[in-house]
């Protein structure tokens, strides 16, 4: 009784291995490192990102200079005149901070240079990582980047240099990679 319940468990077991899945990682992080096009729309949008920071944080100042002028001749003002100060003030409070979400915004301006600078190239990137998962028969394709939950990552499984070359670039060796 006991072989015939053994038999078809062991027969299980020994099939498991047929039915594996193949996985493979990639460090996103590390593949856009070595893409000197990604560097230089980083460096791009950082600008971009530092002008539109001047611009609110003068905009801040000047707001801030009114408010000083204001409290200054806050006792010897009439009070249509305080009312007036006032709505002007915060009308440019709102002004900045209405510039600000254009710009910073969930889908501001910054979203959208960062869609047509960055895109195209995550783009290339997986295409190349499509076309290396379907090449090398592989199941799972796991982003080491990207915070995954994995405890342990096979340095054989690692096809970052892979994507990197077939993207046309030489690998950037990093701490981390070598």
């Amino acid at each position: 009784m006991k072989k015939i319940i053994l038999l078809p468990i062991l027969a299980i077991f020994m099939a498991l291995p047929a039915f594996a899945q193949r996985i493979i990682y990639v460090d996103s992080d590390y593949i856009l490192a070595s893409i000197p096009e990604y560097a230089e729309a980083q460096k791009k949008l950082d600008a971009i990102s530092e002008e539109w920071r001047a611009e609110i944080d003068r905009r801040y100042k000047e707001i801030d200079e009114l408010y000083k002028a204001y409290q200054a001749e806050q006792v010897i003002l009439p009070d249509a005149t305080k009312v007036q100060r006032q709505q002007e003030i915060e009308n440019k409070e709102k002004a900045v901070k209405e510039y600000q979400k254009q710009k910073f915004g969930y889908e501001g301006e910054l979203f959208k240079k960062k869609q047509e600078f960055v895109k195209p190239i995550q783009d290339k990137i997986y295409n190349e990582i499509q076309k290396l998962a379907v090449e090398k028969s592989v199941d799972i394709v796991l982003d080491k980047a990207s915070g995954t939950s994995v405890l342990y990552y096979n340095p054989k499984l690692d096809r970052s240099d892979d994507i990197i070359l077939a993207l046309g670039y030489k690998p950037v060796k990093t701490e981390k990679k070598q």
